[in-house]
């Protein structure tokens, strides 16, 4: 007999977790349909030439691939293979792979679909997204992401416009205890010339985003490694810093920065967002060791938090000037972030959100024979026309057994039928948490739950 079991990082969901998810979902876009943007979908899998090169050569690392069909090794380079050597021989064996965000996906998309696309084009997407990433707390192989992307503008107002949504969904989740932290790509460029890293660019914003995980040690070991001088290093400590989000944060920043190009706009365009937005009520800081792996982020970079959740970040996103260009439409910009829903749901469950018993919103018929089940299906086609959710219990058992049903389910609501019921066009409903019972017309039912 074949043991039943699921791939790490990857797992089922019991209805009432999906209905918890969906209620996050929900929160989620409805926000994004505040700020005008509109839904679309792409594939599960996309070409593997779509999604190599585009996250660095980490993560290529951490892209599923999907074996070509039939007689994959039929066509497999030969020599490759009698040499172990994997990177040569996936090109002959597979060309497909599953997607590893939304965004590389949703530039695809766009440039496919550019003569249908009114610009600037705002798109909403909420799938799941596939990683062969190391499984643990908080992090899965398998995972819905929550994406949102303005394209078609370089206008800052979407940057402003993102960081008011982040306040918004956090506060209609009840998750008050956020931080949204903000960086720009050519901040973290200029401070590389500052600090005249010799060592390419990708090397110094490698380490910097691995601070959280290993520590000053560990970044100071392997900016060594590439040469850094160790007061060069103490410069990069003291340069950082999280500080909050203001204009004498950016005079700041702006003093201690040597003068280049990079640094010009880099200030220029964080004054930008800091005038078109009102901040007062986001937790917003400006974070310089904020350096996300993505190779396609050019302007602003974004990362929220939720404080003392013990799992990493939540949302993160950015400006990218060019991903489109990979696909042949040149220059057109765009920003977007991401939720993470697991993460989310597993820091809502963690803060005791889901402690009290799950109740179904559904109302369940109880019924006595098989006259009285004849009569609930009646009442409950009734209920259905006027889009009451409802249910009739299916099989004929003591009225007991189907309150027990009730119970195990999550049922608050059951409305209960026999003889006089229907004699009487009515219901007994009885709310299974208090035990109280009222006796409604069908009509007056109908009135309740409407």
């Amino acid at each position: 007999m074949q043991k039943a079991s699921l791939p790490k990082g990857t797992r089922d969901f019991s209805p009432e977790v999906m209905n918890r998810r969906n209620q996050i979902i929900d929160v989620i876009k409805d926000v994004y349909v505040l700020y005008g943007f509109d839904p679309i979908e792409t594939p599960a899998m996309e070409q593997l030439s779509t999604l190599t090169g585009k996250y660095g050569a980490e993560g290529d690392n951490l892209l599923f691939k999907i074996l070509n069909s039939g007689d994959y090794l039929n066509k497999a380079d030969g020599q490759a293979l009698a040499d172990k050597n994997s990177s040569q021989l996936v090109p002959s064996i597979s060309d497909k792979g599953l997607r590893y965000d939304l965004t590389v996906p949703f530039a695809r998309y766009v440039v496919q679909n550019q003569h249908n696309i009114t610009f600037p084009f705002k798109r909403y997407q909420i799938q799941p997204v596939w990683r062969a990433d190391r499984p643990q707390k908080g992090r899965y192989r398998e995972f819905w992401q929550c994406d949102a992307d303005v394209i078609g503008t370089k206008s800052l107002v979407c940057e402003a416009d993102f960081i008011q949504i982040y306040h918004q969904v956090f506060t209609n989740l009840g998750l008050k205890d956020y931080q949204v932290r903000l960086n720009h790509r050519k901040i973290l460029e200029a401070i590389a010339k500052t600090i005249e890293f010799k060592g390419s660019f990708t090397d110094l914003t490698v380490a910097i985003d691995k601070l959280d995980k290993i520590g000053w040690d560990g970044v100071t070991k392997e900016l060594s490694e590439k040469g850094l001088a160790p007061n060069k290093i103490d410069h990069l400590k003291a340069l950082l810093h999280i500080k909050p989000f203001s204009v004498e944060t950016i005079d700041e920043l702006q003093a201690s920065l040597v003068d280049c190009e990079e640094k010009s706009i880099g200030i220029e365009e964080l004054n930008q967002v800091l005038q078109y937005g009102d901040i007062s009520n986001v937790n917003i800081v400006l974070d310089f060791s904020l350096a996300r792996g993505l190779d396609y982020y050019t302007g602003c970079i974004f990362e929220a938090i939720i404080l003392d959740s013990g799992i990493g970040s939540v949302s993160g996103g950015g400006r990218y000037d060019d991903l489109t260009g990979v696909f042949g439409l040149k220059n057109v910009s765009g920003v977007g972030i991401s939720f993470g829903l697991d993460r989310i749901y597993d820091i809502l469950a963690s803060q005791g959100f889901y402690d009290e018993k799950y109740t179904h919103n559904t109302l369940l018929f109880c019924h006595f024979d098989a006259v009285a089940r004849k009569y609930a299906l009646a009442c409950a086609h009734e209920l259905r026309a006027k889009q009451i959710p409802t249910v009739v219990y299916p099989d004929l058992k003591k009225i007991n057994k189907q309150f027990d049903y009730a119970n195990k389910c999550g049922y608050k609501w059951v409305a209960v039928v026999g003889d006089n019921e229907i004699e009487t066009e009515s219901v007994q409903l009885k709310n299974m948490q208090t035990g109280e019972q009222q006796k409604l017309s069908v009509t007056d039912l109908i009135s309740k739950f409407s």
